[in-house]
């Protein structure tokens, strides 16, 4: 078994970096006007602001975790339009979680988010139209050759992202300004809000390779460990870092005075809870040894990134 001080995050880097550049490569190619004008000419404007929300960086961790489960199951070929797919649904959900009715925030990945940079009306029909998308990609022929595998990865993203998901989980986050929870609380919500579509990316890894049961709730459990790390981490660089090194505006939780597993256990315990996790997440991949290399890596660098 692979632990964690023996897997060393700079084995991540490489393979994920490769991944990002062919991804981002995938996003150019399907943002294409003609393509999203298959109905109707599609408004320039709402394709700027898709794009401006789409291309701008960021760790394209979801798409990575899914194509690295596709791989260790052993998948004949990358997931590369499905990885497409889920980072499309990921970055509506930034959209519109920066709108002034949710999180009211400017800075996205680094630079003015989408209703800072065209307007309000334009983010939230570019959020929508990413949604939406990103079921038509999922449900396209050269996706997946097996149409029995695209409905079921139509099936995984829909439930893990609706009410019971991320989006139930955006609305407990939103009534939490106005009530404290506790700890068991504060993970119910981070477990839909960000851990459901880590968790989703990595069984949809293994649905595309054809994976059973056994192996399919192996990635998901280590997904949402991994989500939980995740947040966690994420909380600890909001009380700990810059807005320049985040790339998004840092204090806002405790500004609107938002319990977060940090705030509510302090640093150094929710470190404790971080190492713990990630240990967890490592568990759930023992039975793949040294073929889970990248995955491990791919946790502890989650454990230990500053922005």
């Amino acid at each position: 078994m692979l632990t964690t001080s023996e897997t060393n995050p700079g084995r991540f880097l490489p393979r994920h970096e490769a991944f990002v550049a062919r991804l981002n490569g995938e996003l150019d190619r399907l943002m294409d006007e003609k393509r999203l004008s298959a109905v109707g000419r599609a408004p320039e404007r709402l394709v700027a602001a898709m794009r401006h929300a789409l291309l701008a960086g960021g760790k394209r961790l979801r798409p990575f975790l899914m194509a690295e489960s596709a791989a260790l199951i052993g998948a004949d070929s990358e997931p590369l339009t499905a990885g497409a797919a889920v980072e499309c649904l990921h970055t509506y959900s930034l959209v519109h979680d920066d709108l002034p009715a949710m999180d009211d925030d400017d800075l996205r990945r680094g630079r003015p988010t989408v209703h800072r940079a065209f307007d309000e009306a334009t983010a939230i029909l570019a959020g929508d139209t990413l949604l939406t998308f990103s079921f038509q990609l999922l449900a396209e022929a050269g996706t997946h050759p097996d149409p029995a595998v695209r409905v079921e990865l139509v099936r995984l993203l829909a439930e893990a992202t609706g009410a019971g998901g991320m989006a139930g989980g955006q609305m407990r986050d939103l009534a939490a300004e106005h009530c404290r929870l506790d700890a068991e609380a504060v993970n119910e919500l981070q477990a839909m809000k960000t851990g459901a579509l880590i968790a989703v990316s990595c069984e949809m890894g293994a649905v595309f390779a054809g994976a059973g049961a056994e192996d399919r709730e192996a990635l998901r459990r280590f997904g949402a460990a991994i989500g939980l790390a995740f947040q966690i981490a994420d909380d600890l660089i909001d009380t700990q870092s810059s807005a320049e090194i985040a790339g998004k505006a840092t204090g806002k939780d405790a500004a609107a005075g938002k319990a977060t597993l940090v705030s509510l256990l302090g640093p150094e315990a929710a470190q404790d809870l971080l190492a713990r996790t990630i240990g967890e997440a490592e568990a759930w991949l023992e039975p793949y040894g040294e073929r889970a290399e990248v995955l491990l890596a791919t946790a502890k660098f989650i454990a230990q990134r500053s922005h």
